[in-house]
This record gives C-alpha cells, sequence and structure tokens, in this order.
C-alpha cells in the first residue's frame, strides 16, 4: 500500500476535499498531480521484493495491484465518502460486478430492487444463478417486500436510487436496517445522486459504487469505476479479488478522474438547478404526459428525496405524448441536445431506455419498471438552461 498523505484533510470541507485531498507529490513537488503509466515498479533489493509481496514492506509492487495515482483517485473519493477504503476498477460494471463476486458463493441469497441500470440487472438475475447463488427481486420502495424477502441466508442486498431510468427513490435507511437485522451487507449504486448530493453511508451502506465514466468524469472522456467500504472489505474480500482477476482502473484514466472530481460540485450542482428548470418547463407542455424528477412535489418519492439528497440530480425523465415513432422524430429534432446513452456529461444527452439502456430486459420487465415507449431520458449538462428549453420547445412539435 501507498504511504499515507501528508496533511489531515478531516478539518476541510467536501469542496476542498474534491480539489486537494489524497494528493501525493513527487520529488519535483508538481502541482496537478502525476500520472504514473507504469505497470511494474522497481525494488531496491531482492529481500525487498520478497517483503513486499509478504506485505512485511509497503510500496508499489505491480499497476494491476495498485498504482500511485489510482491510489490518489481512491483515497479522494474515500475523504468525500467518510468511509475506510476503496478499489478503483475498470468501469463502473467492474465496480458492481466485483462489489458482489468477491464475498459471495454459491447458495448465498441476494435481494435488489427491481429498478436497476439494464447491465446491473444482467448480473443479479443473469450470472448470479450461474455461479449458484439465489436472488429475489422486490419493489424498491416496499419496504413490506423487503421485509418478507431478507431473510437470515441473506448476504448482500443491492440498490439503486435514484434509479435509472424512472428515478425511484428508495428509503436507504430503512433497507439498510431491514437487511443489518438479518447479517445482510447493503450495496448502492449511488451514480446518479453523486457523491454531491447523497452520501449512502450516512444511511447505513455498507458499500458504495460508482461508475466514475459518468458525473466523476462528466465531460464523456474515460472509462471508469470505484467501489468503497470498509477497510476489511476491501482489503481481505475486494483486493484480492480485483488482483486476481484484473479489472483494474488505468493510471491514465484515474488521473482523468482526479481532474473531474475537481469540478464535481460546480458541475452537479448547476446541472441540477438546471435540471430541475428543465423539469418544470417539460411538465407545463401540451406534448409531454408527465415529466418526472425528485425534487418536484408531485414525484411519488418527494419527501423522501428531499431528505436523502441534496439536490434532485441532473437527470430528468419524461413521457412524450406520443408513439414510438412520434418519440422518435422529437429526438431526431433536436439540434442541441445530442442523443447518446451516457449521462453526467457537461454536454445535454438523451436517450430513449426501451430501445437503449433497457432493451435486452424484454417488454414484460420494462411494462413492470415503468419504461415505455414514450419515455425518454434525459441528463442535463451545463449548456444555457434557455437554450435547451428552446431547443425541447422546437423538437417536440415534430411529434405531430
Amino acid at each position: 500500500m501507498a504511504n499515507p498523505p501528508p496533511k489531515d484533510y478531516s478539518k476541510w470541507r467536501d469542496a476542498t476535499r474534491l480539489v486537494q485531498a489524497g494528493t501525493r507529490r513527487s520529488a519535483f513537488q508538481e502541482t496537478s498531480e502525476a500520472i504514473y503509466l507504469t505497470s511494474g515498479f522497481v525494488y531496491d533489493s531482492a529481500e525487498q521484493a520478497e517483503a513486499r509481496f509478504k506485505g512485511e514492506d509497503e510500496g508499489f509492487q505491480y499497476s494491476r495491484f495498485e498504482n500511485p495515482t489510482v491510489d490518489m483517485f481512491e483515497r479522494r473519493l474515500v475523504s468525500i465518502e467518510g468511509c475506510e477504503a476503496a478499489r478503483g476498477t475498470a468501469s463502473g460494471m467492474a465496480a458492481v460486478f466485483a462489489s458482489l463476486l468477491c464475498f459471495l458463493k454459491a447458495g448465498d441469497h441476494v435481494v435488489a430492487s427491481r429498478a436497476l441500470f439494464g447491465s446491473c440487472l444482467y448480473i443479479i438475475e443473469d450470472l448470479l444463478p450461474r455461479y449458484g447463488m439465489k436472488v429475489t427481486i422486490v419493489d424498491g420502495r416496499d419496504l413490506e417486500a423487503w421485509r418478507k424477502a431478507v431473510t437470515p441466508q441473506t448476504k448482500a442486498v443491492f440498490l439503486e436510487t435514484p434509479s435509472n431510468p424512472t428515478l425511484e427513490i428508495i428509503d436507504l435507511q430503512a433497507v439498510c436496517e431491514i437487511a443489518h437485522k438479518a447479517g445482510a451487507r447493503v450495496i448502492v449504486d449511488n451514480v446518479f445522486a453523486t457523491p454531491v448530493l447523497q452520501n449512502a453511508f450516512k444511511f447505513g451502506a455498507d458499500i458504495v459504487v460508482y461508475s466514475a465514466t459518468k458525473h466523476i468524469d462528466g465531460q464523456g472522456r474515460a472509462l471508469g469505476g470505484i467501489v468503497l467500504g470498509t477497510k476489511k472489505y476491501i482489503m481481505e474480500e475486494l483486493r484480492p479479488f480485483i488482483r486476481n482477476t484484473g479489472p483494474s482502473m488505468s493510471p491514465f484514466n484515474a488521473w482523468v478522474m482526479l481532474k473531474g472530481l475537481e469540478t464535481l460540485a460546480l458541475r452537479v450542482n448547476a446541472q441540477s438547478a438546471a435540471a430541475r428548470e428543465v423539469a418544470d418547463f417539460l411538465a407545463k407542455q401540451p406534448r409531454v404526459k408527465r415529466a418526472i424528477y425528485p425534487f418536484r412535489d408531485d414525484h411519488p418519492d418527494f419527501a423522501l428525496a428531499g431528505r436523502q439528497m441534496k439536490a434532485g440530480g441532473s437527470l430528468v425523465s419524461f413521457e412524450v405524448d406520443a408513439d414510438k415513432a412520434g418519440v422518435f422524430r422529437f429526438m431526431n429534432a433536436l439540434k442541441l441536445v445530442v442523443i447518446s446513452n451516457n449521462l453526467g456529461d457537461t454536454k445535454s444527452l438523451i436517450t430513449h431506455p426501451a430501445t437503449t439502456t433497457h432493451y435486452r430486459i424484454g417488454p414484460a420487465k420494462r411494462a413492470q419498471l415503468g419504461i415505455g415507449e414514450s419515455l425518454v431520458r434525459l441528463s442535463v449538462g451545463l449548456e444555457d438552461v434557455e437554450d435547451l428549453k428552446e431547443d425541447l420547445t422546437q423538437a417536440l412539435k415534430a411529434t405531430a
């Protein structure tokens, strides 16, 4: 492991930590974090190499295990989340998969909320059963459903809040209490809320995962993920899994994420304010059946969102008053907002979940989740909000 940073970042506030925490300067005393593009590291002696592999000497061995740039990224997120340790991964889905498979085994029971990203559903519903694990899917907003599903055999609970793409909010504290009574660990995919707007650990989460590709990078440049939790979990369960299976984060991508963290609070807060304004605007449009945004008082989980989150986030979902062909005409008519299945970018992005992110889960599950052919998901960027509203206005006319 790397040596601890020289400063005590715990005394600083979040915005400061996002810029400074975890920095490790070389002998050259650079201002920007260094990119250590190296696969291996040199030892002073054969004895030191032996000691390092035994864990008796601190330091780096191989970048699949640890890397100084990745270590800085991990330390910075740890300082923001207030947890003990973290591990960077090659992508958000690598983080989700590793967070579960590093400690689950055949015969274990997993309970998950039904409103998940399509790839997360694939891991939970398709991959885990292949390894002999039992899975129960519940309506995440129904606490009684959680109580019935979680048993003494349950080892993990997995959820995301707000959910993708319908922005459902799950009561984190209540679900954590239910899971912990049975001895299960709670894993929260916090990507839509970001570290700026929601701290799942404060509500009892044991493990938090992010796709750093989204808001943390925030400019569509690089893939990355991270898993955060206790030192015991990270070092004794997750670290060996990543070390021996290889979903390691690239040092260059870690550097990109470090640069993204410096502006994360500025971007997310500005995007959330714009998203709220866009949601209110869309709710008044005659060609829009419904606007979904956690901080609108017509959202069914509005009160809960206000207790858990500092703002509603950068995502707005809405139902266009048209069939699939009409929705496609609307999307194709957009001139400023671009069509992409990514999110959290400085550019505003729109996607049609039923034919992209949630296509493979099938029509029956999509209907159960409320993902119809009229639903679109808008990731609000940093453009002038008036330009966004004008673009949406002219495009909605194409639905007729």
